[in-house]
């Protein structure tokens, strides 16, 4: 099927080329070498001046970040007029001729040598001026090519697996207020930042105070919890929506947008819903002045899985 379409773009593009040959006035030869025909001439270099000008307009579009209709256009006219123009060239100022002779020895007379090369760089030589013209067109519908790259900014490097919780980081409000060891009573929750990062979404926790009973340490969390607090990543591990509903009765934590669910008790894992990674825990202490602290930052990037895959 493949093979087969291929071929059908092959019949296609040759039945529009045969089209365009008809429509385009017969060729007329001054010598044997040249084909001259000034309207020809003339057509390229209107079709690459276009086209350049399509270019410079896509880059002044983009600057001004007009319209996306604009740069479309813009586009279209820059490769367009290279393509006419291109055309209008293999079609009307370059010899067509089907020659057979007889095999010959492969290396020609000094005087056939110098007659080719003669004839293969007079053409190029009468027509320097399109020759320009064309390079011209190019440069420029690079330069449109490049342009956009100066908006992809900088690389995210390992950004997007760190935060800034940080080895004794306070655990603070969104208002910035330090969160004491009694400040909640068991079954309590708060979302929590760390101190002086209240505004990075990544960073957001929500801390739940738990009764010991319903706590079940994890392997390698046995120091991460103090007093009955557990805090866990609030960006839920399916699609990176905040996991803000606590329900108190059954300890879960539910995300509201895809209705993934997590038990707190057991290390934030996926009970329900799509997520299938339970959120990362953040360790916690107590630090000198009796506030919550962390150990450490959040041992797994937050958020959806795919956000790994794309960092």
């Amino acid at each position: 099927m493949t093979r087969l379409r291929a071929a059908l773009r092959g019949i296609a593009v040759l039945a529009a080329l045969r089209s365009l040959a008809r429509l385009l006035p017969e060729r007329r030869r001054d010598d044997d070498r040249e084909v001259t025909d000034p309207a020809a001439e003339r057509l390229v270099a209107v079709a690459l001046l276009t086209s350049a000008g399509g270019s410079v307009a896509f880059v002044v579009a983009y600057v001004l970040d007009a319209d996306p209709q604009l740069l479309g256009a813009g586009l279209v006219v820059a490769l367009g007029g290279i393509a006419l123009a291109l055309a209008t060239w293999a079609l009307r100022l370059v010899r067509h001729e089907d020659v057979l002779e007889p095999r010959e020895p492969m290396t020609p007379p000094p005087e056939e040598h110098a007659e080719a090369v003669q004839a293969l760089a007079a053409p190029v030589g009468r027509r320097g001026f399109l020759v320009r013209l064309l390079g011209l067109a190019l440069g420029t519908l690079g330069l449109a090519a490049v342009v956009p790259a100066a908006s992809l900014g900088p690389a995210p490097g390992d950004a997007r697996r760190r935060t800034g919780w940080r080895e004794g980081a306070r655990v603070v409000t969104p208002d910035g207020a330090p969160v004491a060891v009694d400040a909640l009573p068991v079954g309590g929750s708060i979302t929590v930042f760390p101190e002086g990062a209240t505004d990075e979404v990544d960073a957001q926790v929500v801390l739940i105070r738990l009764a010991a009973e319903d706590l079940r340490q994890q392997p390698g969390q046995e120091d991460g919890t103090v007093g009955g607090y557990v805090a866990y990543s609030q960006l839920c591990t399916h699609a990176g929506c905040p996991v803000g509903l606590y329900e108190q009765a059954s300890s879960r934590l539910l995300c509201p947008c895809h209705q993934s669910v997590f038990d707190v008790r057991d290390g934030a894992k996926p009970v329900g819903g799509p997520a299938i990674r339970a959120l990362p825990q953040l360790p916690l202490a107590i630090g000198d002045d009796g506030m919550l602290v962390a150990r450490g930052d959040l041992p797994a990037p937050p958020g959806a899985a795919t956000w790994r895959i794309l960092t």
